[in-house]
């Protein structure tokens, strides 16, 4: 009779997490290969088509780099989260509540202040609604024991569908000609761009220093010990008096403010005015989840595996209009690498022994 046996792993070297992650893309990529195949299309052309359109040119490059910005900024946010084992999938809500909260400054005060005070309110409101939509999850999960994973995903739900009631209703703009949307924004409320690109420099420098600053607190202060805490022995936690709510209420005010300031970035450097929710983010909050978990948790891998992941994006594009592959490749590519990275995390930290017992 075979049996199985798991046991915890103690003996976790940065060398062995290293090459854990590696074969498991590894193995994902091999197993998109097989979908390729499965379509009909040459593997290996498929994925020199996916790597070649976001790495092989400058202008792909640039492209990768305006959708790693957003990836960056989320995927950030949610390691803090992640490491608390708070389950926030609900950044994509967050950003678009960020991206409320920014149009709703711009729309009503763009006119009336300059570029150099509207800027920096504006990503003042995109955290302060991307923060607000993270608290609630939060509140429900401490005072009511609500699963989070449940309550953070229908929430992006609820938040699409508000967005969706203000650019057809109080907020369709005059000058849309009957199309939802609003009106664009004031020169003063427009991030300013690399020039010949489409790169926002404000968010893509908040989201080196927000990277940067998120990796400081996780291991250098007090909070990111709490969170790791909370996380790692909630017991332990406890015991060492540790408050619970307030870990929780903070790392979600974060994790949702990051997000809100992606939002920022979508439409005040990229749109310039507000319109459906599949326009103002391309699932950015679930390939986020993805960034965060390549990159182990740490906030600063997290700017490689940002623009890893922005490239398939960008690569997923390049592929449906060159080989006439379904829109749904790219996230049948991103589903596949978090499953294999999420299993790749199983059998590092749990051993599985085979034994052979004598019947």
């Amino acid at each position: 009779m075979i049996q199985f046996s798991v046991t915890d792993r103690y003996d976790i070297s940065a060398g062995r997490s290293f090459m854990t992650n590696l074969l498991s893309l590894v193995a994902g990529l091999f197993m998109i290969g097989l979908v390729f195949l499965f379509l009909g299309v040459n593997p290996f052309y498929a994925l020199f088509k996916i790597f070649s359109g976001s790495f092989g040119s400058f202008y792909g490059f640039k492209e990768t780099l305006t959708k790693a910005i957003p990836l960056i900024l989320i995927g950030s946010g949610l390691t803090l989260a992640f490491r608390a084992k708070f389950w926030n999938i609900g950044a994509e809500g967050q950003l678009l509540m960020g991206a409320i909260f920014a149009s709703w400054t711009s729309l009503f005060l763009g006119d009336h202040l300059p570029s150099y005070i509207m800027v920096p309110l504006m990503f003042l409101a995109g955290f302060t609604g991307g923060a607000l939509w993270g608290i609630i999850p939060a509140i429900l999960k401490i005072r009511f024991s609500i699963n989070e994973v449940i309550s953070t995903l229908m929430l992006n739900y609820i938040c699409a569908d508000f967005l969706t009631m203000l650019i057809v209703g109080p907020w369709k703009g005059s000058t849309r000609f009957g199309f939802p949307g609003t009106d664009n924004f004031p020169d003063s409320a427009i991030l300013g761009l690399i020039p010949g690109s489409r790169i926002h420099y404000a968010t893509f420098i908040l989201s080196i220093l927000c990277a940067v600053i998120l990796c400081i607190v996780i291991y250098k202060t007090r909070f990111g010990y709490e969170a790791r805490v909370v996380g790692e022995n909630p017991d332990a936690g406890r015991y060492a008096g540790i408050d619970f709510l307030k870990t929780t209420l903070i790392l979600m005010i974060i994790s949702g403010g990051l997000a809100g300031l992606a939002g920022v970035g979508e439409v005040a450097g990229i749109h310039h005015y507000l319109g459906y929710p599949a326009a103002v983010s391309s699932g950015y909050g679930f390939t986020a989840i993805i960034v965060a978990w390549l990159a182990k948790l740490n906030p600063l891998l997290t700017l490689v595996s940002g623009i890893f992941f922005a490239g398939i994006l960008v690569g997923g594009d390049a592929v449906q209009i060159s080989l006439g592959l379904p829109a749904a490749t790219v996230g049948i590519v991103n589903g596949i690498l978090l499953i294999c990275l999420i299993m790749g995390d199983y059998f590092l930290k749990n051993k599985i022994t085979l034994t052979i017992a004598k019947p």
